[in-house]
């Protein structure tokens, strides 16, 4: 046989020698990395190691980003669990103090014989029932804005009479505090793309907010920047140094004991959760003794 054929059969047999020891080891690997993936446990932090076959280090790498992502996510739901948790202890503390505070005015009222007091516990009652239900009110608004197929629908809205009609509706409010909010608009026609009802409710919650926390009349005004319009509520607050900005938009943030007045806690929350679903931006600013809430929208052509 002539030697050079030989020599090619030679080198044909070597490749293919090392191509079985190569796709050999290669499995090898691959049943490796798949046996340690069954029995992992799920609460450790061991990661896939390398290997020396072709390709199995960038494999090795790719599932530890994979693992890496899921503890990230697995310890995500648990910190979300332990605030869900921590909220609702609040919330069953809120909801159950006034309706408590209810049921001891009734017991006075069906003890008293004098009518007028009866009718003073009556009413005090009254308006811790209202305070429970205005609760849960808010409680769910804020579910229905926190649903990812909450369905709006966007529209162009004259934002100036807009806002006057909510400001009317906490006139009584006002009267009873003895002011008067300013109302200051650069652009009086200016409009607006938003879901009437969303706005309403950011609108009304903005100005409870000013009314409930607030330690003077509100000031709203509105100015056009380019194809945005944006809107801004300030008022004066007794103190200032309590109120974290970067919080006020979190949910149940009356929870904590720095804001000192009723409300549900839920109000602002659901304030940016309207917002950002209808496409807007809103943001708190604290300065010089002043909490400004500014909610910037897409001016309507």
């Amino acid at each position: 046989m002539d030697t050079g054929l030989v020599a090619i059969a030679l080198l044909l047999i070597g490749l293919g020698m090392g191509s079985l020891l190569a796709g050999a080891r290669y499995v090898g690997e691959v049943r490796r990395i798949a046996r340690f993936l069954r029995e992992r446990d799920p609460q450790s932090n061991m990661r896939v190691t390398a290997g020396s076959a072709p390709g199995v280090t960038d494999l090795a790498d790719a599932i530890n980003a994979e693992l890496d992502c899921s503890a990230q996510a697995h310890i995500e739901a648990l910190r979300h669990q332990q605030e869900f948790q921590r909220d609702l202890s609040a919330l069953s503390h809120d909801i159950r103090t006034p309706l408590m505070g209810a049921k001891g005015y009734l017991q006075l009222a069906c003890d008293e014989a004098d009518a007028v007091q009866r009718a003073r516990h009556l009413d005090a009652a009254a308006a811790r029932i209202d305070a429970t239900t205005e609760l849960l009110d808010q409680l769910f608004a804020y579910t229905k804005s926190t649903d990812p197929d909450l369905a709006l629908t966007l529209e162009p809205v004259a934002l100036k009479p807009f806002v006057e009609e909510v400001l009317l509706g906490q006139y009584p409010t006002f009267e009873e505090r003895g002011w008067e909010p300013q109302v200051i608009f650069e652009d009086t026609v200016a409009a607006v793309e938003a879901d009437r009802d969303a706005l309403a409710r950011v609108l009304t919650n903005l100005v409870v907010n000013a009314l409930r926390h607030g330690s003077a009349a509100p000031r709203v005004s509105a100015r056009r920047e380019g194809d945005r319009v944006e809107l801004s509520v300030s008022n004066a607050v007794a103190n200032p140094e309590s109120i974290e900005a970067a919080r006020l938009f979190d949910r149940f943030y009356q929870a904590d004991a720095t804001r000192g007045a009723a409300g549900s806690g839920l109000g602002l929350a659901i304030c940016a959760n309207l917002a950002r679903a209808m496409g807007m931006d809103i943001a708190a600013e604290v300065r010089d003794g002043i909490l400004t809430i500014t909610l910037a929208m897409r001016a309507s052509r």
